[in-house]
Parts: structure tokens; sequence; C-alpha cells
């Protein structure tokens, strides 16, 4: 994908998600996620944060959660839940045309966000929101190479990654053959993945994702 083709794909997610989070109830908004510790009302609020925390507040952020970047993530993400969540709802709506980057991203990543995120809400609610391949596919590739904060290529080590409804692998050995879908969620360590995943090495991959 070129880099207007995945600004685009940004765009749609964001507009969808806004409309997935404004039809859903009370209860709905309190369930847990996928993210452990995180209610879907928590992971709407760090994607509402994506375009609107400033690099000086990030980094103020940072220390005040001791320099861990996940419990900045969480603590940042649990502290915006308390705004309205209509509120919520709108950010999200507005960052679908914004261009801004957390510092040390690229565009991949915020379309990854969107993507998995989308996920951590909808499947706990048993909603059915299918990824669009050629973005999943893209994020994928990005982050079986970034690394952080993910190292799949460490945590899947001896494992042949194949999705089986688009052309995309990744690492050597068993295989693990599923949705491009299900193996994003793999790679960014959500054990939900595994329902949807076949082949000889799946039988490594409860306790690598536990």
């Amino acid at each position: 994908m070129n880099q207007e083709e995945i600004w685009a794909a940004i765009q749609t997610e964001r507009n969808d998600l806004a409309d997935l989070l404004g039809t859903l109830s009370q209860d709905d908004r309190e369930h847990p996620s996928l993210c452990a510790g995180w209610r879907v009302r928590d992971v709407a609020a760090h994607l509402a944060l994506a375009t609107d925390i400033p690099t000086t507040r990030a980094l103020a952020e940072f220390a005040r959660a001791r320099f861990s970047f996940n419990r900045m993530i969480h603590d940042t993400a649990v502290r915006h839940a308390g705004h309205p969540y209509a509120e919520i709802i709108q950010q999200i709506r507005r960052s679908a045309t914004s261009r801004r980057l957390a510092p040390t991203t690229k565009p991949l990543d915020p379309l990854f966000d969107a993507l998995v995120h989308g996920q951590d809400i909808a499947v706990p609610l048993g909603i059915k929101r299918p990824m669009p391949l050629e973005p999943a596919r893209a994020a994928a590739t990005h982050i079986w190479e970034r690394g952080f904060p993910f190292h799949p290529q460490r945590r899947l080590r001896g494992l042949r990654l194949v999705a089986t409804d688009i052309d995309w692998t990744a690492g050597e050995g068993d295989p693990v053959q599923g949705p491009i879908q299900a193996l994003l969620l793999l790679l960014s360590g959500r054990p939900a993945a595994l329902p949807d995943l076949s082949g000889t090495g799946t039988t490594a991959l409860t306790s690598r994702l536990a």
C-alpha cells in the first residue's frame, strides 16, 4: 500500500469504529475488552487520544508512569475514559482525517491500532468486524518487521505463519495458518486468535501467548 492508501484506510477504520461505538449500550461500554484490565470504554479512549495528545504531554505521561510504556498507555486511556462517552466518539471521528503521528511512529502504526483495537472491542461483545485484507496484510508485515512493543519474531521463533485468505507469510518452522485477521491478532499477542488458527505449530502457541 502507498501512503495515500494507508491514510485512506485509517480514515475508513476510524469512522467505522466511531459508528460502532455509537451503537453500544452502557453495559457494552463497561464490558472487558481483549486487552487485559481494559474495558471497551478504555480502548475507545485510547483511540480517541491517537491524534490529540501533544508530544510534551506524552513525555510527561511517560515520566508519570515511571518510564513504563505499557503503564503509560494504560493509565492515559483509563483517565481519558472518564470523559463523556459522546465526546470520546467525536474525538475518534475528528481523528479520521488527521495525519498527526505520535513520536517515532509511521502511518502503518495508527492503521494497526485501528484494526486491532477494533477487534479488542468487537470480539468480546460477539460482534463480527472483518478486517479489510490489504490493510491487514500491510499492518502484519509492519508489526512483524518493527519489533517493539510486541517482538513477534522473538515470541514466535520456530513458527511459519501463513495467511489463508491473502498472500502473506512470515517466519520459518512449524506452520501456523489462518486468516490474516487472526494472524494480526497473533502478532500482537492476543490469545483470541487461537480458535481461528491451525497447523502443527499451534500446539506451542498457548503457552507463548500466556
